[in-house]
């Protein structure tokens, strides 16, 4: 299904819960399923249909990240797609590479790679494999609603404290806290950092936002818990989109702080790809009376386009509003005592298990 956000009928129904309201074309395919006609027998695809779950046999799972601004080494994701169903998702664009929409499918088609602890397992038992901590989440939530059924990122976790493997977190579901026992002891050997995604405080926003994701008094809770078990705890302020939350800045970082987080970070939204076109359909759908507005100031942190490609300044933007933005976010974290310290991984306690079968 086809629905350029240009030609939208005004008669499409809005997909409450979703962030998407469009499918838009996957560049990867030749052919696909294309709505001509919102009237008669065309309207089959009006009514909104339940997530779909797609078990995959993986052979992988552990990436090497060679983007050098991500903060990231390596990321394992045990889930493709993510029904969260953030408007703004980076990870849109690769669920293309699975044969699906950026769009209404990267939320309600899910693919889970029902193996990831024995691929994790068996990465780590990679005789080349040199410690270096392992991002869940790098792509999409590894806390996802799917993760409360499957428990794949628990097993990961297992896995990971069975080998004493350093693990970076971020997430936006307080999902996470079911597993705080586990994070608590891997924090005692500075194994684990826990960043959460904090984007508004707004929940008339988030809700058209990040439709299926915790609240914000949700995820404050998630801060202050883990932060009082002793698990390294940061904030994401991410993405900061002007018009629309870059003002909550310095209330976002306060209750942050507040509830525990001694770490801070922040990003500014870019849409590249297909995010160009969903994002502008969900913009004029849900604020017409500034979409215009949001779009140019989007504008503004690119050089007059919507997204930047170049490593460093496609995080951070650039010009007045990126500077103006940058600026505040350092007095705040400033102010609050955040990002004083640095956290260090301990990769000096892994060890493979010895009680495992050797074949001779």
């Amino acid at each position: 299904m086809t629905l350029p956000f240009s030609d939208t009928p005004a008669s499409f129904p809005y997909y409450k819960g979703r962030g998407a309201q469009v499918n838009p074309k996957n560049k990867y395919l030749a052919e696909e399923y294309a709505q001509e006609h919102p009237e008669g027998i065309d309207e089959w695809w009006q009514a909104d249909v339940p997530t779909q779950i797609f078990e995959e046999n993986a052979k992988t799972l552990v990436n090497k990240v060679d983007s050098p601004d991500v903060g990231m080494w390596y990321s394992m994701n045990p889930y493709q797609g993510c029904e969260h169903g953030c408007i703004y998702c980076y990870a849109r664009n690769s669920h293309q590479f699975w044969g699906f929409s950026a769009g209404l499918d990267f939320e309600r088609k899910i693919v889970a790679k029902t193996n990831a602890p024995e691929l994790l397992r068996k990465f780590l038992n990679n005789k080349n494999w040199v410690p270096r901590p392992v991002s869940l989440s790098g792509n999409t939530d590894c806390y996802q609603p799917l993760e409360r059924k499957m428990w794949l990122t628990r097993q990961c976790l297992e896995v990971a404290w069975e080998y004493r493997q350093p693990v970076g977190i971020i997430t936006k579901n307080a999902l996470v806290l079911r597993d705080k026992y586990i994070l608590q002891k891997m924090a005692e050997h500075q194994l684990i950092c826990v960043y959460v995604s904090l984007t508004t405080l707004q929940e008339d926003l988030r809700q058209k936002m990040e439709p299926r994701t915790a609240t914000a008094v949700q995820r404050l809770k998630v801060i202050r818990e883990l932060s009082e078990l002793g698990v390294p705890v940061g904030v994401m302020t991410a993405p900061i989109i002007p018009g629309l939350n870059d003002h909550e800045i310095p209330r976002l970082l306060e209750q942050a702080a507040e509830n525990g987080a001694k770490y801070a970070g922040y990003t500014v939204v870019r849409l590249n790809d297909a995010v160009k076109i969903i994002f502008k359909d969900w913009l004029q759908k849900n604020f017409p009376d500034r979409s215009d507005k949001v779009w140019h100031m989007i504008e503004g942190l690119h050089g007059g386009e919507v997204n930047d490609s170049q490593f460093g300044r496609r995080m951070r933007g650039d010009g007045n509003l990126a500077d103006i933005i940058r600026q505040q976010f350092r007095v705040q974290t400033k102010r609050l005592g955040m990002n004083q310290e640095k956290f260090e991984f301990n990769t000096s306690l892994f060890a493979r298990p010895t009680n495992q079968l050797k074949l001779f």
